[in-house]
């Protein structure tokens, strides 16, 4: 029987989405496509998690490392890039896994999402306005004006409190509006993981001090000082990648290191909730429990019977 067209593996940071995408890609013949926003990025290692060659068991994995630190995150480039991959997975007869809890990215990926464009002197002043008085109060104003897409997008995540303001400021109609109905372009079954609140939070702790222990601090200043097109304070959406936010504040004197890594914890934990939330939404997830580690039969079972065959 057939395999599933595409596989989206979804949930928060931690729940375990890398682990089981290899698993599943090697049941199903599978290759996996990556959908963390911050993976996207060249040198961004081990403060977004990103599995090494050798930790990837062989499944080819595609869109990590493809942008430079200071090139600014655009998810309508997302979309063009995921689109052609998955159509030559298809191709060449090989299940396309998603994985990511970037959920904006998601349904970039499978949905009919088409992005409004852009207005110059808008932007500017918009980015005047977030210089001048910080993400705090423009998310304040986001949510004002469109409380949905407040309740998703992160008080400090500045150029997306500005793309939302923007758009409602050119269309006219809440930012949420702009996004579809849930309903794929691309055939898709979706898996979410969903950890118990305690214990995520356990997890996340445990991460974040294995991002210290690894060298993050060091990943950090290595990316900060690069000379070739400018550091990591010239990237817009790069510069406020959790963890990394936090370490360039620490090794601007702003914080202890102590600080900068709690404040990590606490922000990560606040973004799962936020990436939970999310993906709560959206009918079609199916959600497995992965207080401990999802086996494999699950997870087949959730892409349905003709995966089950093949495990």
């Amino acid at each position: 029987m057939p395999q599933p067209v595409i596989v989206a593996i979804v949930g928060p940071t931690a729940a375990g989405k890398s682990e089981l995408s290899l698993r599943l890609a090697h049941a199903l013949d599978g290759e996996v496509i990556n959908a963390d926003s911050m993976q996207l990025y060249r040198g961004m290692d081990i403060g977004t998690g990103k599995l090494t060659v050798a930790e990837r068991g062989g499944v080819p994995h595609h869109l990590i490392d493809i942008w430079d630190i200071t090139e600014t995150a655009s998810v309508s480039e997302y979309q063009r890039l995921a689109r052609t991959i998955i159509a030559d997975i298809q191709g060449r007869g090989r299940a396309a896994i998603l994985v990511g809890g970037s959920g904006l990215y998601v349904r970039a990926a499978i949905d009919n999402l088409e992005f409004p464009g852009t207005e110059p002197a808008l932007r500017a002043r918009l980015e005047a306005e977030l210089a001048a008085l910080g993400p705090a109060i423009l998310h304040a104003k986001l949510a004002a004006a469109d409380p949905a897409a407040a309740a998703a997008i992160l008080p400090t995540n500045g150029r997306r409190i500005i793309r939302a303001l923007e758009v409602i400021e050119l269309s006219g109609r809440p930012f949420s509006a702009t996004l579809p109905e849930y309903a794929s372009v691309l055939p898709a079954v979706q898996i979410g993981l969903s950890v118990p609140r305690a214990e995520l939070d356990q997890r996340i702790a445990a991460r974040v001090s294995r991002m210290w222990r690894h060298g993050l601090v060091e990943e950090v200043r290595r990316l900060a000082e690069r000379g070739e097109r400018g550091g990591l304070r010239a990237g817009r959406t790069a510069s406020r990648a959790l963890g990394y936010a936090q370490v360039l504040r620490f090794l601007d004197g702003e914080w202890t290191e102590a600080e900068a890594a709690d404040q990590t914890m606490r922000m990560t934990r606040r973004f799962a909730r936020r990436q939970e939330s999310w993906f709560r939404r959206d009918p079609r997830v199916r959600w497995l429990d992965a207080a401990e580690p999802v086996p494999t039969r699950l997870g087949l079972a959730a892409v349905g019977d003709s995966a089950v065959s093949a495990g």
